[in-house]
């Protein structure tokens, strides 16, 4: 099947959409696929979401057979077996082509496409893994979505260490070095590496990932509606993220949406001027000038 991104074509959520998925995302452990292909669903309304579920629960039982037939449990080998089946068997890669792609943001469209960007290609990765029985962490890196997967050797003379797997590359296994040099190719030469950076990501902070992902995409291309309605559900999610509190209002000034704009961006001052550093910042001084405009427009609506 051939999917044609059409952008959404206006600002609408429903009540029980916003319910749905703040419900799953703020679970203890939130369901990473139901939560992305939520997503996909405001692109594609039509779309069967448990079609997408029954691939990857296929998936993951051929995944689960390949490992079975093997005879060791070695984590390594497991992740070999792993990456054969998905990067090789059914041919999922990453994008590199046409990167910028909508599509690759939206998990549906990778499963019936194979190909996508690091987080959904993770994602695709994560659920698979999860349907064999094999334990698979995201990680937050900058600028390149990866994959751990714990590796015990049980070896007394030996030192214990996570296997790094980048899926965006045929599940490459990276070292410290290569992360130092993704880290660096991504942000410049002169950043400086952390191990913090390699930290496992909580599942509800790689929906959120999925979706700052898309806000950027959406506000490049100009699709400011779109851009608003991915921020609503960062809020949904988070209600104390001020600075996508100030992003929604911004998004609605240059939508003429004039009283929502001012809504947004008075609420958005007051969160902030309750900090001194806020009140002489040029962004400060910046947004208040937008709603003394704003005023005046709404006055003159009335």
């Amino acid at each position: 099947m051939s999917l044609k991104w059409i952008p959404l074509a206006n600002n609408m959520i429903s009540k029980h959409f916003l319910k749905s998925f703040t419900t799953i995302c703020n679970s203890p452990e939130p369901n990473l696929a139901n939560a992305a292909l939520l997503i996909s669903t405001l692109e594609y309304p039509n779309l069967d979401v448990s079609k997408s579920l029954n691939q990857l629960d296929q998936m993951g039982i051929k995944a689960l057979r390949r490992l079975s037939d093997s005879t060791s449990d070695d984590p390594l080998t497991q992740i070999n077996l792993l990456n054969d089946y998905i990067f090789k068997e059914e041919g999922f890669k990453g994008n590199k082509k046409n990167y910028d792609d909508p599509r690759n943001h939206l998990l549906n469209a990778v499963i019936e496409r194979r190909t996508g960007i690091p987080i959904t290609l993770g994602i695709v990765y994560i659920e698979i893994a999860q349907r064999a029985g094999v334990r698979v962490e995201g990680i937050n890196f900058p600028g390149h979505f990866l994959l751990r997967i714990p590796y015990r050797t049980g070896a007394a003379d030996t030192v214990d260490t996570d296997l790094i797997v980048d899926p965006f590359n045929a599940g490459s296994i990276l070292s410290e070095t290569d992360c130092k040099l993704l880290l660096q190719h991504n942000l410049g030469t002169q950043t400086i590496f952390d191990r913090s950076s390699l930290a496992q990501a909580t599942k509800r902070q790689i929906i959120i990932r999925i979706l700052m992902n898309l806000k950027r995409l959406y506000i490049k291309t100009r699709f400011f509606d779109q851009g608003r309605t991915i921020i609503d559900l960062l809020l949904a999610i988070n209600p104390s993220a001020t600075s996508e509190l100030r992003d929604r209002g911004l998004l609605a000034y240059h939508l003429n949406d004039f009283s929502a704009a001012l809504r947004d961006l008075e609420s958005y001052l007051r969160f902030t001027s309750q900090r001194e550093d806020q009140l002489k910042n040029s962004e400060y001084a910046e947004i208040w000038e937008h709603i003394k405009t704003l005023r005046r427009r709404v006055a003159n609506l009335n």
